[in-house]
């Protein structure tokens, strides 16, 4: 359980620094937009991936 929660804090903190990143630099508004989507799209997939490697459905079996 641990590990899950390892792992979710270091997404958590990637996607962070990317989300930083977008507003830090100079892009373009549509641009900026769509980077922050799709990013908190991959984020929120790999958090419920982890999810369900802890209650055993699937997922990472290293996160177990």
């Amino acid at each position: 359980m641990l590990s899950v929660l390892v792992y979710v804090l270091v997404v958590a903190i990637v996607i962070g620094l990317v989300w930083w990143l977008v507003d830090f630099m100079p892009v373009p508004e549509p641009l900026n937009r769509m980077v922050k989507m799709v990013s908190m799209v991959i984020g929120i997939i790999i958090v419920i991936y982890a999810l369900l490697s802890l209650a055993g459905i699937g997922g990472l079996p290293a996160l177990r």
